[in-house]
């Protein structure tokens, strides 16, 4: 019953995330257990939607990476970088994909609303992707630096502080997961557009988010990109 349901080629599919998670540690990308939960989230995903919503992970693992390694030494000067050189761990993989592996499993069990789900989980990625480019990108090219909630000028790199140059990247960062979706599922531009803004939305949230409850200990790094990708998810859902 379970082998009828899966994906085509489903042996395909886990040799291709056995490949992945150890190409990702080898490459120190990612430590081991974090490398460990990716490839289930990466698994859950193919169910979801084979290689096709797969691909998404994998597009948002290699952004995320480039992005939070790009200017690494500048980063490093002003106090900004990533612990451990931005490498990946079982927290990041899980803010950042649990939500995308829920709606893709959502999407193996309930298929007959399976592009609802899978465009839930690409907006998921949307959102990660659109923050991980504010943040990464915003503090290395940033000129102006102000509290989202205030909009008065604030410190570089601080919880809730975002800069006109961060948020375009973010609005890039979104926009290339929503031009994958348009490109690859071919399913019209409400879609493409709804994945775009939900990306957006999501960021939005975790600047607010980083204001507010994560300037008050309420919230930590990890959970604030948890939130936003479910915000975004739930906000797709909303409006599809």
């Amino acid at each position: 019953m379970i082998l009828e349901s899966l994906p085509d080629y489903w042996q395909w599919g886990l040799i291709t995330v056995v490949i992945f998670v150890l190409l990702s540690i080898a490459s120190g990308k990612i430590d081991v257990l974090g490398g460990l939960v990716g490839g289930i989230i990466a698994l859950m995903i193919f169910l979801g939607g084979g290689f096709y919503l797969m691909g998404f992970l994998f597009i948002f693992f290699f952004l995320g990476s480039f992005a939070s390694t790009w200017k690494m030494k500048k980063k490093q000067k002003l106090g900004l970088a990533e612990k451990n050189k931005g490498k990946r761990s079982v927290a990041n993989a899980l803010a950042n994909g649990g939500v995308g592996a829920l709606t893709a499993f959502l999407a193996w069990v309930f298929p007959e609303h399976s592009m609802l789900f899978q465009a839930m989980c690409v907006a998921s990625f949307a959102s990660a992707t659109s923050d991980t480019f504010s943040s990464e990108f915003g503090n290395i090219y940033g000129q102006r630096f102000i509290n989202i909630l205030t909009f008065k000028k604030d410190e570089r790199g601080k919880d809730g502080v975002i800069s006109l140059e961060g948020s375009l990247f973010g609005v890039v960062g979104s926009l290339i997961i929503a031009l994958f979706y348009l490109l690859i599922f071919q399913s019209g531009l409400f879609i493409f557009t709804l994945i775009f803004i939900s990306g957006i939305i999501g960021n939005l949230t975790d600047s607010v988010l980083g204001a507010t409850l994560q300037q008050k200990g309420l919230l930590n790094n990890h959970s604030v990109n948890f939130f936003n990708t479910l915000v975004a998810v739930v906000f797709c859902m909303a409006l599809f």
